[in-house]
Protein backbone atom coordinates (compact mmCIF):
# COMPACT_ATOMS: atom_id res chain seq x y z
CA UNK A 1 0.00 0.00 0.00
CA UNK A 2 1.10 3.19 -1.37
CA UNK A 3 1.89 6.14 1.63
CA UNK A 4 -1.01 8.32 -0.64
CA UNK A 5 -3.35 5.38 -0.27
CA UNK A 6 -2.93 5.60 3.08
CA UNK A 7 -3.40 8.54 3.79
CA UNK A 8 -6.19 8.92 1.57
CA UNK A 9 -7.64 5.91 4.31
CA UNK A 10 -6.64 7.47 7.29
CA UNK A 11 -8.81 10.98 5.95
CA UNK A 12 -11.76 9.12 5.09
CA UNK A 13 -11.55 6.94 8.22
CA UNK A 14 -11.41 10.35 10.45
CA UNK A 15 -14.20 11.85 7.87
CA UNK A 16 -16.57 8.87 8.66
CA UNK A 17 -16.60 9.38 12.52
CA UNK A 18 -16.69 12.90 12.06
CA UNK A 19 -20.42 12.01 10.37
CA UNK A 20 -21.06 9.52 13.04
CA UNK A 21 -20.81 11.65 15.34
CA UNK A 22 -22.68 14.32 13.62
CA UNK A 23 -25.57 11.53 13.06
CA UNK A 24 -25.57 11.29 16.56
CA UNK A 25 -26.28 15.20 17.28
CA UNK A 26 -28.77 14.99 14.32
CA UNK A 27 -30.34 12.53 16.24
CA UNK A 28 -30.59 13.89 19.35
CA UNK A 29 -32.48 16.75 18.23
CA UNK A 30 -35.28 15.29 16.29
CA UNK A 31 -35.56 12.84 19.97
CA UNK A 32 -36.08 16.14 21.11
CA UNK A 33 -38.48 17.85 17.95
CA UNK A 34 -40.57 14.60 18.28
CA UNK A 35 -41.11 15.21 22.10
CA UNK A 36 -42.40 19.00 21.78
CA UNK A 37 -44.29 18.25 18.06
CA UNK A 38 -45.58 15.18 17.98
CA UNK A 39 -45.85 14.11 22.07
CA UNK A 40 -48.24 11.24 20.83
CA UNK A 41 -45.85 9.32 18.93
CA UNK A 42 -44.14 9.97 15.39
CA UNK A 43 -46.42 8.71 13.05
CA UNK A 44 -48.46 9.06 9.56
CA UNK A 45 -50.20 10.63 8.22
CA UNK A 46 -48.62 13.57 10.60
CA UNK A 47 -50.68 15.47 12.60
CA UNK A 48 -50.93 19.52 11.19
CA UNK A 49 -48.08 21.33 12.47
CA UNK A 50 -46.58 24.86 12.56
CA UNK A 51 -50.11 25.84 13.32
CA UNK A 52 -49.37 27.91 16.29
CA UNK A 53 -47.43 31.22 16.91
CA UNK A 54 -44.48 28.92 18.96
CA UNK A 55 -44.58 26.12 16.56
CA UNK A 56 -44.13 28.71 13.72
CA UNK A 57 -41.72 30.21 15.43
CA UNK A 58 -40.13 26.72 16.22
CA UNK A 59 -40.24 25.57 12.76
CA UNK A 60 -37.90 28.64 11.19
CA UNK A 61 -35.35 27.60 13.90
CA UNK A 62 -35.04 24.42 12.37
CA UNK A 63 -35.36 25.40 9.27
CA UNK A 64 -32.00 27.60 10.43
CA UNK A 65 -30.16 24.86 12.22
CA UNK A 66 -30.78 22.90 9.03
CA UNK A 67 -28.87 25.14 6.51
CA UNK A 68 -26.42 25.80 9.36
CA UNK A 69 -25.72 21.63 9.36
CA UNK A 70 -24.74 21.83 5.55
CA UNK A 71 -22.65 24.46 6.13
CA UNK A 72 -20.91 22.63 8.81
CA UNK A 73 -20.59 19.55 6.56
CA UNK A 74 -19.30 21.97 3.64
CA UNK A 75 -16.30 23.37 5.79
CA UNK A 76 -15.55 20.20 6.91
CA UNK A 77 -15.05 19.10 3.35
CA UNK A 78 -13.15 21.96 2.93
CA UNK A 79 -10.65 21.41 5.86
CA UNK A 80 -10.20 17.66 4.70
CA UNK A 81 -9.67 18.02 1.61
CA UNK A 82 -6.53 19.44 -0.30
CA UNK A 83 -8.01 19.47 -3.86
CA UNK A 84 -11.57 20.76 -5.29
CA UNK A 85 -12.56 17.27 -6.19
CA UNK A 86 -11.18 16.30 -2.72
CA UNK A 87 -13.41 18.40 -1.02
CA UNK A 88 -15.93 17.61 -3.51
CA UNK A 89 -15.79 14.16 -2.63
CA UNK A 90 -15.05 14.66 1.58
CA UNK A 91 -18.91 16.54 1.54
CA UNK A 92 -20.43 13.61 -0.46
CA UNK A 93 -18.87 10.66 2.38
CA UNK A 94 -19.64 12.86 5.67
CA UNK A 95 -23.09 13.79 4.23
CA UNK A 96 -23.75 9.88 3.09
CA UNK A 97 -22.22 8.94 6.19
CA UNK A 98 -23.95 11.61 8.86
CA UNK A 99 -27.52 10.55 6.59
CA UNK A 100 -27.45 7.04 7.10
CA UNK A 101 -26.51 7.21 10.89
CA UNK A 102 -29.44 9.59 11.71
CA UNK A 103 -31.35 6.75 11.07
CA UNK A 104 -29.21 3.94 12.83
CA UNK A 105 -28.80 6.14 15.94
CA UNK A 106 -32.28 6.69 16.37
CA UNK A 107 -32.93 3.43 15.93
CA UNK A 108 -30.72 3.06 18.84
CA UNK A 109 -32.60 6.15 20.60
CA UNK A 110 -36.30 5.70 19.82
CA UNK A 111 -36.15 2.43 18.11
CA UNK A 112 -37.74 3.96 15.04
CA UNK A 113 -37.51 3.41 12.39
CA UNK A 114 -39.29 -0.06 12.71
CA UNK A 115 -38.95 -0.85 9.01
CA UNK A 116 -36.88 0.98 5.95
CA UNK A 117 -39.71 1.89 4.72
CA UNK A 118 -41.26 3.75 7.08
CA UNK A 119 -41.84 7.09 6.20
CA UNK A 120 -39.95 10.39 7.55
CA UNK A 121 -39.20 14.32 7.28
CA UNK A 122 -36.07 14.39 5.73
CA UNK A 123 -35.65 17.88 4.87
CA UNK A 124 -37.51 21.56 5.62
CA UNK A 125 -35.12 23.93 2.65
CA UNK A 126 -37.51 25.40 0.65
CA UNK A 127 -39.90 22.74 1.30
CA UNK A 128 -41.12 19.78 3.40
CA UNK A 129 -39.33 16.37 1.98
CA UNK A 130 -40.53 13.11 2.74
CA UNK A 131 -40.71 9.24 1.62
CA UNK A 132 -39.85 6.22 3.24
CA UNK A 133 -36.42 5.99 5.07
CA UNK A 134 -35.10 3.61 2.21
CA UNK A 135 -34.68 6.31 -0.64
CA UNK A 136 -32.89 8.91 1.01
CA UNK A 137 -30.49 5.82 2.25
CA UNK A 138 -30.05 4.38 -1.47
CA UNK A 139 -28.72 8.24 -2.33
CA UNK A 140 -26.76 8.01 0.53
CA UNK A 141 -25.27 4.96 -0.56
CA UNK A 142 -24.30 6.58 -4.05
CA UNK A 143 -23.19 9.47 -2.17
CA UNK A 144 -20.86 7.15 -0.33
CA UNK A 145 -19.66 5.07 -3.34
CA UNK A 146 -19.03 7.97 -5.68
CA UNK A 147 -17.10 10.03 -3.41
CA UNK A 148 -14.87 7.42 -2.19
CA UNK A 149 -14.23 6.86 -5.83
CA UNK A 150 -13.30 10.18 -6.03
CA UNK A 151 -10.54 10.17 -3.16
CA UNK A 152 -9.67 6.42 -4.52
CA UNK A 153 -8.48 8.02 -7.90
CA UNK A 154 -7.25 11.44 -6.62
CA UNK A 155 -4.76 9.38 -4.36
CA UNK A 156 -3.47 7.91 -7.16
CA UNK A 157 -3.06 10.45 -9.10
CA UNK A 158 -5.74 10.39 -11.72
CA UNK A 159 -8.75 12.64 -10.71
CA UNK A 160 -12.07 12.53 -12.65
CA UNK A 161 -11.75 14.26 -16.04
CA UNK A 162 -15.66 16.01 -15.88
CA UNK A 163 -17.55 16.73 -19.00
CA UNK A 164 -20.52 19.07 -19.30
CA UNK A 165 -22.95 16.12 -19.83
CA UNK A 166 -21.41 14.85 -16.70
CA UNK A 167 -22.46 18.32 -15.21
CA UNK A 168 -25.75 18.52 -17.31
CA UNK A 169 -26.58 14.63 -15.78
CA UNK A 170 -26.07 15.44 -12.06
CA UNK A 171 -27.61 18.33 -12.34
CA UNK A 172 -30.85 16.98 -13.87
CA UNK A 173 -30.47 13.54 -11.35
CA UNK A 174 -30.33 16.14 -8.41
CA UNK A 175 -33.74 17.85 -9.54
CA UNK A 176 -35.84 14.78 -10.39
CA UNK A 177 -34.44 13.03 -6.53
CA UNK A 178 -35.45 16.31 -5.33
CA UNK A 179 -38.39 16.89 -6.83
CA UNK A 180 -39.47 13.07 -5.72
CA UNK A 181 -38.91 14.32 -2.21
CA UNK A 182 -41.20 17.60 -1.92
CA UNK A 183 -43.72 16.12 -3.72
CA UNK A 184 -43.56 13.51 -1.40
CA UNK A 185 -43.66 15.68 1.50
CA UNK A 186 -46.75 17.91 0.09
CA UNK A 187 -49.84 15.36 1.46
CA UNK A 188 -47.87 13.89 4.71
CA UNK A 189 -50.92 15.11 6.77
CA UNK A 190 -53.48 12.91 4.55
CA UNK A 191 -54.37 9.29 4.67
CA UNK A 192 -53.47 9.00 0.98
CA UNK A 193 -49.63 10.02 1.75
CA UNK A 194 -47.90 6.79 0.44
CA UNK A 195 -49.80 6.43 -2.65
CA UNK A 196 -48.88 10.45 -3.33
CA UNK A 197 -44.90 9.74 -3.46
CA UNK A 198 -43.64 9.56 -7.70
CA UNK A 199 -41.76 6.66 -7.07
CA UNK A 200 -41.44 6.04 -10.83
CA UNK A 201 -39.69 9.75 -10.48
CA UNK A 202 -37.25 9.13 -8.11
CA UNK A 203 -36.48 5.71 -9.66
CA UNK A 204 -35.59 7.16 -13.31
CA UNK A 205 -33.66 10.37 -11.23
CA UNK A 206 -31.63 7.62 -8.82
CA UNK A 207 -30.64 5.52 -12.18
CA UNK A 208 -29.62 8.72 -14.06
CA UNK A 209 -27.71 9.49 -10.89
CA UNK A 210 -25.95 5.91 -11.06
CA UNK A 211 -25.01 6.34 -15.04
CA UNK A 212 -23.23 9.23 -14.59
CA UNK A 213 -21.55 8.46 -11.87
CA UNK A 214 -19.99 5.30 -13.46
CA UNK A 215 -19.64 6.80 -16.46
CA UNK A 216 -17.27 9.55 -14.86
CA UNK A 217 -15.65 7.07 -12.92
CA UNK A 218 -14.82 5.00 -15.39
CA UNK A 219 -13.08 6.99 -17.85
CA UNK A 220 -9.45 7.30 -18.11
CA UNK A 221 -7.22 10.36 -18.10
CA UNK A 222 -3.40 10.98 -17.28
CA UNK A 223 -1.73 12.43 -14.33
CA UNK A 224 -1.27 15.92 -15.72
CA UNK A 225 -4.47 17.21 -14.86
CA UNK A 226 -3.60 16.18 -10.98
CA UNK A 227 -0.76 17.95 -11.05
CA UNK A 228 -1.76 21.03 -12.78
CA UNK A 229 -4.92 21.08 -10.14
CA UNK A 230 -2.48 20.98 -7.24
CA UNK A 231 0.07 23.53 -8.58
CA UNK A 232 -3.23 26.27 -8.77
CA UNK A 233 -4.89 24.85 -5.44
Amino acid sequence: MTAQTQDMLKRLGIAVVFGIAFAYIESAVVVYLRAIFHPHGFTFPLEMFGVTAEAKRLFVIEVGREAATLVLILTAAWLFGRLMQERAAYFLVIFAVWDVFYYVWLKVLLDWPGSIMDWDVLFLIPVVWASAALYPVLVSALMFAFGAAILYRCAHGRPLVVTRWDWLGWLASTCIVIAAFCLGGRRITHADYAEQFPLWLFAAGFALGVGVCIRATSRRNGRRELQTTAATA
